[in-house]
């Protein structure tokens, strides 16, 4: 017999379409400069570096989410804080979210690399500083500390389900944050230190949710389409006894809730990913990692790029 003679057909879940808004990009980039120059008025130069900067980096993340058909793409600057990229895909390809998160930090540090060549040579030095707003940026961003590019390389390292290693992973990042934000006296670091606390308890909501489906034998792993409404049922009567909250609204609610409640079912579920890349693509790609990170270090402290001149006239 099949699923639906022993399991109510599940909830229509429509897809919400976000077109890429130019826009609000826009507005996102204007109200950056503003809240950043009505604190620091007389860095106007710095701040037009930065957002170039940051964005020729979400470009990088954008067109290749383009390329490989991720839905909701867009991108938007937070004042003081920086600028993201957001898309999704139903089905994801390792090797294809390896290219996408790549495309942010790494051509950003290549760049920093040729201009920082240039600025030696012709011994500008507004370039040496675009170059080194270029290379710090990006050398910080490949850091493996959550939710940073570095941080998202590290998590496509390990296969597999890995909420447990995912939630030790946010913690060990919040903390980092939070010390290192105190050890520069950085309280904009601080701050998103703290913030990374409240995905530690999403991480830890979904953690406690999908390990009593495993119990239950419940593939979670899956699209919203795809699933079976065995399996629908028995996550959102899971849901409903682990989220105290949902369960008081859906108590004195008296209109439909089944909308609302295929929007938590779906959130609890894992978008299937095919692991496409060998254990020697991650060898050379941490190569490839370590030694894009050390060789500015090494152009400048090995004596061949030369900025006696710059610092001199500092």
């Amino acid at each position: 017999m099949e699923d639906h003679e022993y399991y109510p057909e599940k909830p229509f879940l429509e897809k919400v379409k976000v077109e890429s808004n130019w826009g609000l990009t826009a507005f996102s980039i204007v109200l950056f400069v503003g809240v950043f120059l009505l604190l620091f008025n007389d860095q106007l130069q710095f701040v037009l570096f930065l957002i170039l900067v940051l964005f020729i980096h979400e470009m990088g993340h954008f067109i290749f989410m383009k390329l490989f058909n991720y839905e909701n793409v867009r991108m938007l600057f937070i004042p003081l804080m920086g600028a993201f990229v957001q898309g999704s895909k139903d089905k994801y390809s390792q090797k294809q979210s390896f290219i996408v998160v790549s495309a942010g930090p790494f051509p950003g540090l290549f760049i920093g690399i040729i201009l920082l060549t240039l600025s030696a040579v012709y011994r500008l030095d507004w370039l040496v500083e675009l170059s080194f707003l270029f290379l710090f940026l990006n050398i910080i961003n490949l850091f493996p500390i959550d939710p940073l590019d570095g941080g998202q390389l590290f998590k496509l390292m390990v296969n597999k389900k890995r909420d447990l290693f995912l939630l030790i992973f946010a913690l060990i990042s919040s903390l980092t944050l939070i010390g290192f934000g105190f050890l520069i006296d950085s309280w904009m670091m601080i701050i998103f230190g703290f913030i990374m606390a409240i995905k530690i308890r999403s991480i830890q909501r979904n953690y406690i949710i999908r390990k009593k489906l495993d119990e239950l034998n419940v593939n979670y792993v899956s699209t919203y389409e795809e699933l079976p409404n065995r399996s629908y049922a028995l996550i959102r009567d899971v849901l409903i006894e682990e989220t105290p909250a949902l369960k008081k609204y859906l108590e004195i609610s008296e209109e439909s809730n089944e909308e609302i409640l295929a929007s938590h079912v779906n959130s609890v579920l894992i978008a299937p990913i095919s692991y496409d890349v060998s254990k020697l693509f991650k060898v050379i790609f941490v190569l490839f990692w370590v030694f894009s990170i050390l060789l500015p270090f090494a152009l400048v402290f090995s004596g061949a790029l030369n900025f006696d001149w710059y610092f001199e006239n500092l």
